[in-house]
């Protein structure tokens, strides 16, 4: 510890090294230390202690020949029961074929706070390009998946846009423009379990020359198939979403 840095409890190195595992979120892979110090907002010395740590707890990996950072395992192996619970390994092979039918990448999100965050991609294995993967996390006022989420969700009531949703529930799925180079069209359908209570939504995008109005229409019928059959498996995670149906 510097001279320039506080005295430090228990509590905080946590709090710190849980912040550090955070700066890995969204599309960067790797990190190096200045750049992991930067997001963390932590002296670099202070960052790659707590790095080490999570090296050597196998939460990060540290490449030999670069000296840069990723998300190690051991991370993996704990979150796999996390993902079980969800049911995702029963959901994941409905996907997959989903996104193979479809020839576009299919997520799946579920709401978290004022967010909906994506929890996994199915990725087809052909015609896949990086326009078809979406934000780790979006408003949910303001992405089609939010949107699918909160207006299957007597929640959303509660949060403005009445009639967009009643449009939504009534054509069953929602869409959304987003900007960017190459203008993006995303679409989503809830997921509901057995008690028709939403737990999640599965989510497309791809460039809007491709997803176009034609092709929504025949891409929305397989994914309201899939939500279905998938909706069962998360009976027991919806309980804990708070999210509850009208």
């Amino acid at each position: 510890m510097t001279a320039t840095e506080p005295p430090r409890s228990g509590a905080q190195a946590v709090d710190r090294a849980v912040h550090v595992l955070n700066c890995f979120q969204g599309g960067d892979p790797e990190l190096s230390l200045s750049e992991l110090a930067q997001r963390a907002g932590l002296p670099v010395s202070t960052t790659f202690r707590l790095a080490q740590a999570l090296v050597r707890g196998r939460l990060l990996e540290q490449d030999p020949a670069t000296d840069r950072y990723r998300i190690g395992h051991g991370l993996a192996c704990l979150a796999r029961p996390a993902l079980s619970r969800l049911g995702l390994d029963a959901a994941a092979p409905h996907l997959y074929a989903l996104a193979a039918g479809i020839k576009i990448t299919v997520s799946l999100s579920v709401a978290d706070a004022d967010e909906a965050l994506t929890v996994f991609q199915a990725r087809p294995p052909v015609s896949f390009c990086h326009n078809q993967i979406p934000l780790e996390r979006r408003p949910l006022q303001a992405s089609a998946v939010g949107h699918a989420l909160l207006a299957h969700a007597a929640a959303g009531a509660d949060r403005g846009n009445g009639e967009l949703f009643d449009t939504v529930r009534r054509r069953g799925f929602a869409v959304e423009e987003i900007d960017s180079d190459e203008p993006i069209r995303a679409i989503a359908v809830p997921v509901l379990g057995p008690d028709r209570q939403v737990w999640g939504a599965l989510g497309v995008q791809a460039r809007a020359v491709r997803l176009d109005r034609d092709l929504v229409r025949a891409v929305i019928p397989a994914m309201h198939q899939i939500a279905v059959r998938i909706g069962p498996y998360f009976h027991t995670a919806a309980a804990g979403q708070g999210f509850d149906s009208p």
